[in-house]
């Protein structure tokens, strides 16, 4: 069980981790800076095992594999979202993010409120109400199991 970070529609890369910050020596220097233009206390607020909650077209803009990676260093468990852009989506299951489609999730829960994610049952429980999403390919989640597509290279 974690807690919901919400974000609206078309959320790019660079409102996740700004470009100023890519010339950081590391992820985790990164990391205190995620959503610095959109919340300014995510990174202080965001705890191991919460979510990002957020509408349509999540990451779009630019390629940059940082925007995940922030997020899985401040331990958000998932990105949850009624759409994600393409490149973002496939930059998460690399490096060992869950990107998942719930489609009715976001216009159902608020900022702050406690909801708990089954990847295997395809699911999400928000209070007394469960919301179907996507679950993902075997081999999507097996790459997801291993920490990341690399590190699922190395095993």
């Amino acid at each position: 069980m974690g807690k919901v970070f919400k974000f609206d529609n078309d959320v790019d890369t660079d409102q996740i981790i700004a470009s100023q910050y890519l010339l950081f020596p590391s992820v985790e220097e990164m990391a205190p800076h995620t959503f610095e233009s959109l919340d300014a206390d995510f990174a202080a607020n965001v705890k191991p095992g919460d979510f990002v909650v957020a509408a349509d077209n999540f990451g779009c803009g630019s390629s940059r594999e940082q925007a995940p990676s922030v997020l899985k260093a401040l331990g958000v468990k998932a990105v949850l979202a009624k759409s994600f852009a393409r490149i973002f989506y496939r930059n998460c299951i690399n490096i060992g993010l869950p990107a998942i489609v719930c489609r009715d999730l976001y216009d159902n829960v608020k900022g702050g409120d406690d909801i708990e994610l089954s990847l295997t049952e395809g699911t999400v429980t928000a209070g007394d109400q469960t919301f179907s999403c996507t679950r993902l390919p075997a081999h999507l989640q097996g790459i997801l199991d291993q920490g990341g597509l690399i590190a699922s290279l190395d095993k």
